[in-house]
């Protein structure tokens, strides 16, 4: 995969970061609003796959390692269980959102769990988020990026 005009990279290079906070931003208030881990994840993927159409297959996999994006993936996959086997520690149940009511993390958290638009009443859950969310943008890139390997790798190959 070549890369593509002038202007599609401009484009691009200008879109991306819009992208990439918007999903951070649907991970991060993912307990408040529809949207969570997964989805943010699937935004900031697209947009890392946006970059690897606009600037070609070749400059994308040299700057983006897939031994790094495999080892965050792992890393999300890690914090999710972690944070689980935290919650029966702490609690009682199986994903026990132990963080909320106390000081820990978030400032001062209600123990009633949550109130209305406030971030820091999740407790646990936006740290499950940001877990999910790194494993699927780490997951789908790696996908994204694999098969594009694979289009510049068999070119030269004659059927």
């Amino acid at each position: 995969m070549t890369e593509m005009s002038k202007i599609v990279r401009t484009i691009t290079s200008i879109t991306f970061p819009f992208a990439m906070i918007y999903g951070l931003y649907v991970i991060a208030h993912g307990h408040l609003t529809p949207g969570g881990g997964f989805q943010g994840g699937a935004v900031v993927a697209s947009a890392c796959a946006m970059i690897l159409v606009a600037f070609g297959s070749k400059w994308t996999i040299d700057k983006i390692k897939e031994k790094k994006l495999s080892a965050f993936e792992s890393l999300g996959a890690i914090g999710f269980i972690a944070l689980a086997l935290l919650g029966l520690v702490f609690g009682v149940a199986f994903f026990n959102n132990f963080l909320t009511g106390s000081n820990f993390l978030f400032g001062n958290i209600p123990p009633t769990g949550s109130v209305f638009a406030d971030i820091n009443t999740g407790g646990v859950l936006p740290l499950m988020n940001f877990a999910v969310g790194l494993k699927v943008i780490a997951g789908l890139f790696v996908i994204v990026l694999v098969m594009a390997y694979a289009t510049t790798s068999f070119k030269g190959v004659k059927k």
